[in-house]
């Protein structure tokens, strides 16, 4: 399983065969993992993926599993299991 790799930065055009664009706005996305994927962070995979450029975040109901959250210089990523 490949990691999800954001040493440089992330490029969803990178991992396009990949993720799935669920929802996209000026500034965040949602996006489906649907090639078992592994986190960035635990390296475990994940089933959804939001990224965002936004300074805050509000969701408005939780995954039931672990979420792990990374950060780039211009992203955040949080992936939720």
């Amino acid at each position: 399983m490949d990691r999800l790799d954001i040493s440089d930065g992330f490029d969803v055009h990178d991992y396009r065969s990949d993720l799935k664009l669920l929802k996209q706005d000026a500034n965040s996305m949602q996006l489906a993992n649907r090639s078992e994927l592994g986190c960035p962070c635990c390296g475990e995979p994940f089933d959804r993926l939001f990224v965002t450029e936004d300074d805050c975040v509000t969701f408005g109901s939780a995954p039931s599993g672990p979420i792990c959250v990374a950060r780039t210089d211009d992203q955040t990523l949080v992936a939720a299991h």
